[in-house]
C-alpha cells in the first residue's frame, strides 16, 4: 500500500510539473486527487 501511495505521489508531482496554466494546475491536481481516492477505494475493498 505503501509503494502505491508513493506511486501516486510522483505520478501527481510528474502531471502538475507539465502544466503550464493556472487551469492545467487546477485540473492536474483534480486528477491526481481522483487517483489517490480510486487507490484507497481500490484498498478497502
Amino acid at each position: 500500500m505503501r509503494k502505491l501511495f508513493v506511486l501516486a505521489a510522483a505520478a501527481a508531482l510528474l502531471s502538475t510539473a507539465a502544466c503550464n496554466t493556472v487551469a492545467g494546475v487546477g485540473k492536474d491536481t483534480q486528477a491526481a486527487g481522483s487517483a489517490v481516492e480510486g487507490a484507497a477505494r481500490d484498498v478497502q475493498n
